[in-house]
Parts: structure tokens; C-alpha cells; sequence
């Protein structure tokens, strides 16, 4: 069973005081005695030492007798087990993992380039020491499937898709929930606990970076272009509903039209106009 249970050495500052009275004393009787069995003694003490470790604040010590698991040690401090224990470290901090920058396909099929960041920490010891050959290694080959798995779910933007409400460009807050929960499904095998997991890179891959830049310049300048026009039919609007309220000048439709039109050049022109002056009268 997968479980994981704590246990309790005996304080290494205890058996430091026993090892060197058995050492001690046994050497200072031998010479005095010169008994030989005095030796096994001091054989014993020199065995107990492989006992001592310590542990770190967040770290922790797995204990293994012979294939058996005994327990985790990690409460800090000095300790003593029996000798033949193995003690497997493995720290309970947190840790940051930035990914490399993979390339993948988008929903639509774009190539990408996409990195994450994860934060995490080992909560269950037994799963992280015996349940994956190597929990660290796990947590990147896992965090590489999960974004290749991602991207893959979305668009990059939605250019190409105009009724995607979620892209991994403009969709921030539910991509990176969506990864944490995938991340935190796959590496709760490991005994691993995701503190929190984003997109710390995105971007089009190289091959198709300019024509997609050349795009959203373009896609802009059309946005733009249509806020111009829509001021512009506003200004034409309400001046010649200004003219005709304050009744200045009586136009007909020919007269309405040219300058509607002539207005329309000025508002709408991306560069300066040149005024013509016209010194006749507006039948000339």
C-alpha cells in the first residue's frame, strides 16, 4: 500500500554519548587488561556509527530495512537508526521548474513555441521514492506532455477561429487553470503537489512569426480604418445638420453631396490635405 507513516529515531545526541563510552571504555580496558573480547566491543561501536543522520528544516529522510519500508523521518534534527536502515533523503520544499521552450501545434494547427512554469513540492513520500523510478525526472517528462497536451486544446488567438472564446493568447486565467488541473491529475502519482503552474512563454514559431505578425499589423490597421470611417460619417452628419438648423447656407443635394465628399477626403486621408482655396462662388 501506498501509504505513507512517520517515524520516530532516537535523538542522535543520546547515542553519541553511548558510542563513545563502548569506545572509550572498551579501549582503556583492553590496555589495561589486554583482554582480547574487548575488541568486539569496540567493533561494535565503530558498527553503530552509520546510524547517525540528520534532518534539515522541509527535508525528510525515507527509511528502507531490506526491501521493507519503515517510515520517513521529518522532523529535523539529529537522530540514530540501526545501522542497516537505508536513508533515502528527499526534501520537502518547494521548487520552481521552468521548461524549455517546445514547439507544438495550436488547435487550428499553427506551429507554436511554449514553455511553463511550475511550482511544486513532494507531500507523500512513499509515492515519490517508490512509485516513479525518479520523481524529479517525472515532473519534467510529465509537465512536457501536459503542454503539448494543452496547446493542442486551443487556439493560439482566434484569427482563424472567430468563435473560439478561449485562446492561449487572451485566455490567461482558464489556460492556466486547465494546465494545473491536468499537472495535478498526472503527477499525483508521484505523491507531487501542484502549487501552481503557468504559461511563462508563448509565442508563433519562427517560420510563420512574420506572416503572422504581417496579420495583426494588417487586422489592425482595419480595425483602425473602420473607427476613422465611423467618426468620419459622424462629423459629415452633424455638420450638415448644423448647417441646415442654423440655416447658413441652403444646399442641394449635388451641392450636400460634394461636400460630403470633400469631407470624407479630408477626415479620412492618412496624410495631410491640401487645401484649394476657391475665390468664385459656388456655382463656378
Amino acid at each position: 500500500m501506498n501509504i505513507e507513516k512517520e517515524h520516530y529515531p532516537i535523538s542522535g545526541y543520546l547515542m553519541v554519548f553511548v558510542v563513545l563510552i563502548l569506545f572509550a571504555g572498551s579501549l582503556a580496558a583492553f590496555i589495561v587488561s589486554k583482554f582480547p573480547p574487548l575488541l568486539l566491543v569496540m567493533g561494535l561501536a565503530l558498527f553503530l556509527l552509520p546510524g547517525f543522520f540528520f534532518v534539515n528544516p522541509n527535508g525528510s529522510r525515507v527509511l528502507v530495512l531490506f526491501g521493507e519500508y519503515k517510515g520517513t523521518v521529518k522532523k529535523n534534527g539529529f537522530f540514530w537508526v540501526n545501522p542497516f536502515l537505508v536513508k533515502k533523503p528527499i526534501s520537502l520544499r518547494a521548487r520552481n521548474f521552468d521548461s524549455e521552450r517546445i514547439k507544438v501545434n495550436d488547435k487550428v494547427g499553427n506551429p507554436i513555441l511554449i514553455g511553463v512554469i511550475l511550482v511544486w513540492k513532494v507531500e507523500n513520500t512513499f509515492k515519490a521514492a517508490f512509485d516513479v523510478d525518479d520523481y524529479e525526472n517525472f515532473v519534467r517528462i510529465q509537465s512536457d506532455a501536459a503542454v503539448r497536451k494543452l496547446a493542442g486544446r486551443y487556439p493560439y488567438d482566434n484569427f482563424e477561429d472567430g468563435e473560439a472564446e478561449i485562446t492561449l493568447r487572451s485566455g490567461l486565467d482558464e489556460v492556466n487553470h486547465a494546465l494545473e488541473e491536468t499537472l495535478r491529475k498526472r503527477l499525483e502519482i508521484a505523491g507531487i503537489n501542484v502549487i501552481e503552474a503557468r504559461i511563462g512563454y508563448l509565442a508563433y514559431a519562427s517560420e510563420i512569426a512574420g506572416a503572422m505578425l504581417r496579420r495583426q499589423q494588417a487586422t489592425a490597421i482595419v480595425a483602425a480604418r473602420h473607427k476613422i470611417v465611423e467618426g468620419a460619417v459622424s462629423m459629415v452628419d452633424m455638420a450638415l445638420d448644423q448647417l441646415s438648423k442654423k440655416d447658413i447656407i441652403d444646399l442641394d443635394e449635388e451641392r450636400k453631396a460634394a461636400m460630403v465628399s470633400n469631407l470624407m477626403v479630408v477626415l479620412c486621408a492618412d496624410k495631410d490635405i491640401t487645401p484649394v482655396v476657391n475665390s468664385g462662388t459656388l456655382n463656378h
